[in-house]
């Protein structure tokens, strides 16, 4: 997972947008991506409302404390996140991804 600590003390992190989803949510790792699923087609930035929705509800944080800050018209996304660091970032993202298939 690619997420970076910046210099003004917020994270970004490197995502991977799936719109037009069944369910909503972090779906694991693509590559060095973190996979968000939206139910939101990819029109008029309703895919980057729901990402942003998603994002705050898993890192229990305010959606005022994500932006976009690349790929805002792309599927492939870079998010910066202010007030959390890596760690708690990281834990959190993991918690939330579905458990690996056994085997």
């Amino acid at each position: 997972m690619v997420i970076q600590a910046n210099a003004d003390g917020s994270v970004t992190i490197d995502v991977r947008v799936v719109p037009r989803a069944s369910k909503a949510g972090v779906a694991g790792r693509r590559g060095e991506s973190v996979v968000i699923r939206v139910h939101a087609p990819p029109v008029d930035d309703a895919a980057n409302a729901e990402l942003i929705e998603v994002l705050s509800s898993v890192l229990g944080c305010a959606k005022r404390a994500l932006s976009i800050v690349a790929g805002a018209r792309t599927r492939q996304k870079r998010v910066r996140v202010v007030g959390l660091d890596v760690p708690t970032v990281e834990a959190k993202l993991l918690t939330a991804s579905p458990a690996p298939p056994e085997g």
